[in-house]
């Protein structure tokens, strides 16, 4: 093709400007660049996004209903067999949950200690708990997991017993001493960030004979096929029961992880997509330094019988050979970092005895990361768009050099 057969040689032909050179290169620099770092930073929000499903929501329920008075839920069986016919939820489980004190050896630590039906339920806590704690806990009626944070703070061990305060409530709101019941520490559980440090489970029956429900269980946890659809789902089952309950999901006591998790990757994507904008405007500078340099050779080419469209697509194509140099360039570094992210930061950790993330404070003790195609390619696409139009008035004003002008 002629046009960008012209294009090579004004690329690859030396210049009386190194200046035009460099604000070039620079330019092919700065799309790659942005290329680069705006695709490793999508991986790293998908990463963390992949990680808030896969360990947060596995063990937060992603919907709960429970009786607002000491009832219970009315006809519990009746209930659990009309939701697990309803395609759109994956599991239900009865539960009943204690929140109050835990007391070891004189020391107190608030605990969120929920009650679930060990014997009937698979291990959904199998990420965060061992096999064998696990088995443990289905064996012993008074057995306790508690988070990995509380036994740090009350320094507790396997086969501790504990005392969990549970206050009570009274009709009349006067002050009532709190019931005790022992539980035997079986195990712990590493979830990650804040529900280590309140988070408990215990067998279903023990937690309802603690709070002397007329039923047998409190209330209802929902795990649905699509977890974002929380929200919607929990409002129409919990306008459609039969009697009065409360009704939250995730999105309520989780739910600014994720918004966070959305919010930095918008503002990551726009701030990352003016740098590559403004690497692109650097085309345009070398590209009208060029066309003045190159009016002598741009009029040659008018008098031998060139078109305007011809000029105007060899600098057009001059222009995007920055653009496309610097996208590949960018995506092929993105392609070899993103996807081994996790690794190199670790071992720059280990190398600086570092630590970027604290699993004291976050969810997870390391940096995530997942390499999405389509973010690939949207940022390839946007990054060349910006290229194009960042070429259109350098060859419109190449296109306009007059060759009476230009060889006089």
């Amino acid at each position: 093709m002629l046009a960008f057969e012209l294009a090579n040689r004004f690329r690859k032909a030396r210049t009386q400007q190194r200046f035009i050179s460099f604000i070039s290169m620079s330019s092919t620099i700065g799309i790659g660049l942005g290329c680069f770092v705006l695709i490793v930073l999508l991986s790293v929000m998908n990463g963390f996004e992949r990680e808030l499903t896969g360990r947060i929501l596995s063990v937060v329920p992603h919907g709960e209903l429970f009786s607002v008075d000491q009832r219970g839920i009315d006809n519990l069986d009746a209930q659990l067999y009309r939701f697990r016919q309803d395609e759109r939820i994956k599991q239900v489980t009865p539960y009943t949950k204690l929140t109050g004190m835990l007391q070891f050896k004189g020391t107190l630590k608030a605990i969120s200690i929920t009650g679930l039906p060990i014997e009937a339920t698979t291990n959904v806590f199998e990420n965060s708990v061992s096999d064998e704690d696990w088995q443990a806990l289905q064996t012993m009626t008074d057995g306790l997991l508690i988070g990995e944070g509380i036994a740090e703070k009350l320094g507790l061990v396997k086969g501790d017993v504990v005392q969990a305060l549970i206050p009570q409530r009274t009709s009349d709101l006067t002050f009532k001493a709190p019931s005790t019941i022992s539980l035997t520490v079986v195990g712990v559980l590493s979830v990650g960030g804040e529900l280590d440090n309140q988070l408990g489970v215990m067998h279903l029956a023990k937690a309802t004979e603690a709070l002397k429900l007329a039923s047998d269980a409190q209330g209802i946890q929902f795990t649905f096929n699509n977890p974002f659809q929380a929200n919607a789902l929990m409002r129409e089952i919990g306008y459609s029961s039969p009697q009065a309950v409360y009704m939250s999901d995730w999105t309520r006591t989780q739910g600014h992880l994720y918004n966070d998790i959305q919010l930095v990757r918008v503002v990551v994507y726009i701030a990352l997509t003016l740098v590559i904008a403004v690497a692109c405007f650097n085309i345009v500078s070398s590209l009208v330094m060029a066309v003045r340099e190159k009016q002598a050779a741009i009029a040659i080419l008018k008098t031998m019988g060139a078109t305007d469209g011809l000029i105007r697509k060899t600098f057009v194509y001059q222009g995007l050979i920055n653009g496309v140099v610097g996208v590949s360039t960018g995506v092929a570094l993105a392609l070899l970092v993103a996807p081994n992210l996790s690794d190199i930061v670790r071992f720059i950790e280990q190398l600086l005895g570092i630590e970027v993330l604290s699993g004291d404070i976050y969810f997870i003790d390391f940096l995530p990361s997942e390499l999405h195609l389509q973010d690939v390619v949207l940022t390839a696409v946007v990054a060349l768009l910006l290229s194009v139009a960042a070429t259109l008035y350098p060859a419109h004003k190449a296109a306009k050099v007059a060759p009476s002008s230009a060889l006089h």
